[in-house]
């Protein structure tokens, strides 16, 4: 299968803890030996992450956005209108986003496979709010302050991490907490994921203790969406609501909107590549 790609572009975050320069050597052989050199590289800090008319600019017809996912996020929304496709690679804490479109892969073998033609491109569903954008996850409610527990054991350590845990544990048991409009339970945090036939909400569960350390190792661990949840419904339009500000969590960016707050089924404005 012949690739459609012949101008890639790589964006990295070169003082991110997760930088690796072998890996972004890998990634450049990997182009030079499917025919397709870079022809430019976007290294954040020093530089900004492009717009489409940077894109244009230089060419590229595929962008490797290889970082965290709030980074993917910021430059798909950067891209908007963009006649290219991203193909995110990890790079970051988490790469959900990666693991979702590819598996969890290395990042010189995803793109391998891309150029090969063994890929997808298309348009992913997103969650849509006045907030923002989220093409992984929103997460909204308390809860979201494990956010800043794991940020801190990123970068500080287990041991400064563990003095704001306590906090957080608070928060997420005793905070008021978020419902969807027309469900009377509240929860310590909603999950919103966007699927092809429409926003999926699922609450978190802290019955007793064992629930409770579930979702702390599930956030420090990585994947929040591993701890105990429950089902509450799939719609286009899903309406959170909350006694307090809404605390929130878009691709793992904190953010608050007053409530009640509406999300709402969307589509990328740009195409993403995916070999899963």
């Amino acid at each position: 299968m012949t690739s459609a790609f012949s101008r890639p572009a790589l964006l990295c975050n070169n003082r991110s803890g997760s930088h690796d320069p072998a890996i972004e050597a890998a990634i450049a052989d990997a182009c030079k030996a499917a025919g397709a050199p870079l022809v430019a590289t976007f290294a954040l800090p020093d530089q900004d992450i492009p717009d489409g008319a940077a894109l244009r600019n230089h060419g590229v017809d595929l962008l490797l956005v290889w970082t965290g996912d709030g980074t993917i996020n910021a430059a798909a929304v950067k891209a908007a209108g963009w006649n290219g496709a991203i193909l995110p690679l990890p790079g970051g804490t988490l790469n959900l986003l990666s693991k979702a479109l590819h598996g969890d892969r290395p990042a010189p073998d995803i793109l391998a496979d891309a150029l090969a033609g063994k890929a997808r491109q298309r348009p992913i569903p997103t969650v849509r709010s006045d907030g923002g954008e989220a093409f992984i996850t929103v997460v909204a409610g308390p809860a979201t302050r494990w956010a800043e527990v794991r940020e801190t054991m990123r970068q500080d350590g287990i041991i400064e991490a563990s003095r704001a845990a306590p906090e957080a544990l608070e928060a997420m048991l005793n905070a008021p907490g978020v419902r969807v409009a027309g469900h009377g339970k509240s929860y310590p945090a909603v999950i919103l994921t966007p699927t092809e036939t429409g926003l999926r909400a699922d609450g978190i569960l802290t019955e007793g203790s064992i629930d409770v350390l579930r979702h702390g190792l599930a956030w420090l661990g990585g994947d929040f969406r591993e701890g105990p949840s429950e089902s509450l419904a799939t719609a286009e339009t899903i309406i959170l609501e909350s006694d307090a500000e809404i605390s929130l969590e878009y691709d793992g960016e904190l953010a608050e909107m007053s409530s009640p707050a509406r999300f709402a089924l969307g589509m990328s404005r740009v195409d993403f590549v995916a070999t899963l």
